[in-house]
């Protein structure tokens, strides 16, 4: 199947690593041009050699999504290499783990400035670039739909970014512009075996999450990546205002 993102042009947020970097790669394979973030130098340059697939495939920029000029930074990358913006997927390091009691007000403020915050004022600024056909992927999380224990920033934060897209779905959907969420849950990235770690037993923790899972294992990053350039992609052009869940069945409502 033909998605149609032969030198299509996305902003690719947190895209050194896990989630962010699979979605990139699948993008670049399937011909699309990506401006990748992240806030390591090292890395952002590891993942533009890896990912560069020949000459002006692949732009690195060292930002951080908490970064007031973060968006103009972003913006300015895609239209210097290559001339055109289409769309952005928002994806953010996972907030610090722990219970209400033992996080202070410091961790909350800057969770909200990256989490929250930096995505909200990330996507005004690509919605104001984007024309008809533009898309806007938010990767949020399994704790929009259910808390998860040991993680209380992220059940408060994540939830409300996701009525943020519903909402901002509803407002661009009239100039042709998409907004979709992606809701990942038991992926095999570092921040989810560091979580598993955090128990104490990570082997242990890890057969407890697999078997709620109806598939009965953790997915793989490239699998979400695939789910992420589908949906990015012109091939989706009618899906908006959608929260996918990537969780091999773990979601069983409707």
């Amino acid at each position: 199947m033909d998605l149609g993102l032969k030198d299509r042009v996305y902003i690719v947020t947190g895209g050194t690593r896990g989630l962010g970097r699979a979605t990139a790669r699948e993008l670049v394979a399937s011909g699309a041009r990506v401006v990748v973030s992240g806030r390591n130098e090292r890395s952002v340059a590891a993942t533009e050699e890896e990912l560069g697939g020949g000459p002006g495939r692949v732009a690195g920029v060292v930002a951080d999504n908490a970064d007031t000029g973060t968006p103009d930074r972003l913006i300015a990358a895609a239209r210097d290499a290559f001339k055109r913006l289409d769309g952005a997927l928002i994806s953010v390091g996972g907030p610090p783990a722990g219970t209400s009691d033992t996080i202070g007000d410091d961790q909350w403020r800057d969770a909200f400035e990256s989490v929250f915050l930096g995505a909200v004022r990330l996507s005004r600024a690509v919605a104001a670039e984007l024309g008809e056909g533009g898309v806007i992927g938010f990767v949020l999380s399994s704790s929009v739909y259910e808390p998860i224990p040991g993680l209380a920033i992220s059940n408060a934060l994540r939830p409300g970014l996701a009525g943020y897209a519903k909402n901002l779905a509803n407002e661009l959907g009239p100039r042709g512009i998409r907004v979709v969420g992606l809701v990942p849950a038991h992926i095999e990235t570092d921040r989810v075996r560091e979580l598993d770690a955090r128990s104490g037993d990570a082997d242990a923790a890890r057969e407890r999450a697999t078997a709620g899972v109806p598939l009965r294992r953790y997915g793989t990053p490239d699998e979400f990546g695939r789910s992420a350039a589908f949906l990015l992609s012109p091939a989706a052009s009618y899906l908006t205002g959608v929260m996918l869940p990537i969780d091999g069945g773990v979601r069983r409502g409707f």
